[in-house]
């Protein structure tokens, strides 16, 4: 078992170096072809602050995820308190989420990036208390930040690219370091790190909601020294309702946004389920595995993940509409096969009770890392996505929409985790991947006939 992952680590910890280099020597060349060597300069400093502030972001959210159950565990609380717990952050981020999207837009995203920071060092602050009632009012404040932090710093990012005046392929590239970053070494580092002061500070489980705070302080503080305002609603003069209203209406009118409304919650809800279920599929028998280890393996598969996204789409060769279709078909395999493993008594034989793994033990858990690299291409490429379609002013708005039927479908599962099995949920989530595959198909299309001159419904029925 060792070997098999010093093998994937050193694997994939070569092809992220891999990819990373060449992508540096294109971003290199296409800098070096640029006319204004000013404008690229700014871009470099304005894309190294968005990268700083976005990682100690996503970091102050990576410090407290392995240790939210556990914490609730050692308050004395049953699987059905913690379930009840994590229900309600899914829920207010449900309810609460698209009310603040909304007012991001109407007041501001660097206002909502602060709220994000205040909101989220709330909810760690409630975690000194084992009162049931203050941990659950810090779950619904997590529920907000949440949905704030998936909306408001690329909202931002976006509007104020183009307000700089920015090239428009340029923004790509801070999409797939963002995910390198924030998603991939940060987490690994956050892990690390939240282990240590777990280990080394008397106040146990709590510490690492503590170095949240302050990591989420130091960013803000960012935040506040450098960022400019930018609005959704610049004028000022919807309500709060009217641009709800206006989102939802351009939702229901631009089919291209409406795919990506259906797109995004099937991929997020099938990678959400495989959070809750990938340790159950390995060891089914409670058998003892190395969890850390295994989580440092796939965020080591998403780097490689948004690594090859940021080198596609920097080379602008193939389109993002176009790729994405296969990827989503990948992703629909890679949970597939753990869903007949799963099925069959061979899971019964992925661990011994010594954690070392069978051969259909390390068949699932190169399964789930083709998954994670798919984790890492969806990032980017979808924020690519979102960034030419979505419509500026109401932009955080929608992609808070995007999430209402993800949080509702969390919501569900964790409401209902044993009413069904392991590999029934993971063959689930491979028709959801299949189902956004069509979606992701059917766009591309859509593009491919704008670009065209004509409209879909003129060329459905032609191979355009």
């Amino acid at each position: 078992m060792d070997l098999y992952y010093i093998f994937l680590f050193v694997a994939m910890a070569a092809g992220c170096a891999y990819l990373e280099v060449n992508k540096k020597k294109s971003s290199a060349s296409s800098s070096a072809s640029s006319s204004s060597s000013a404008s690229s300069s700014a871009f470099q400093r304005f894309k190294n602050n968005y990268l700083v502030v976005y990682s100690l972001m996503m970091a102050g959210d990576w410090l407290q995820g392995p240790y939210v159950y556990a914490l609730y565990q050692s308050y004395g609380y049953d699987r059905g308190d913690i379930g009840k717990l994590f229900i309600a952050g899914f829920g207010s981020s449900l309810v609460f989420g698209t009310i603040a999207g909304t007012l991001v837009d109407k007041y501001g995203r660097r206002f909502g990036a602060m709220t994000y920071v205040l909101t989220y060092a709330l909810s760690c602050v409630t975690k000194h208390w084992s009162n049931y009632g203050v941990l659950m009012i810090g779950r619904l404040l997590g529920g907000i930040a949440t949905s704030l932090l998936f909306s408001t710093f690329e909202s931002w990012l976006v509007g104020e690219h183009f307000k700089r005046g920015y090239e428009d392929t340029w923004l790509s590239e801070i999409f797939s370091k963002a995910v390198f970053l924030g998603n991939g070494l940060t987490a690994i580092a956050s892990g690390l790190i939240g282990n240590m002061l777990v280990n080394s500070f008397s106040e146990g489980k709590v510490a690492p909601f503590d170095a949240a705070i302050v990591v989420l302080m130091i960013g803000g503080g960012i935040i506040v020294c450098t960022w400019a305002e930018n609005y959704g609603d610049s004028q000022g003069k919807r309500t709060a309702l009217e641009s709800f209203k206006q989102a939802l209406k351009a939702v229901q009118s631009d089919r291209k946004v409406a795919l990506l409304g259906a797109i995004q919650p099937l991929f997020e809800a099938s990678m959400y389920t495989f959070v809750f279920m990938w340790t159950p599929a390995i060891s089914p028998n409670d058998e003892p595995i190395p969890h850390g280890v295994i989580f440092a393996i796939f965020m080591l598969a998403s780097m490689v993940g948004s690594s090859i996204a940021g080198k596609l789409m920097g080379e602008g060769n193939v389109p993002v509409e176009s790729y994405m279709q296969y990827v989503f078909v990948a992703a629909a395999i890679s949970l597939f096969v753990p869903s007949i493993i799963s099925h069959t008594s061979l899971s019964e034989n992925a661990a011994d009770h010594q954690g070392h793994l069978s051969f259909t033990g390390q068949l699932e858990i190169f399964a789930f890392c083709v998954f994670e690299a798919c984790v890492g291409l969806f990032w980017p490429s979808v924020m690519k996505m979102r960034s030419d379609y979505v419509p500026e002013e109401t932009r955080a708005t929608i992609i808070n929409i995007f999430r209402i039927p993800l949080n509702l479908f969390v919501c569900i599962v964790l409401y209902n985790v044993s009413l069904f099995s392991v590999a029934t949920y993971l063959g689930m989530c491979s028709v959801f991947l299949m189902l956004a595959a069509y979606c992701q198909l059917t766009l591309h299309k859509i593009v491919k006939a704008e670009k065209g001159g004509y409209t879909y419904d003129e060329v459905k029925n032609d191979n355009v």
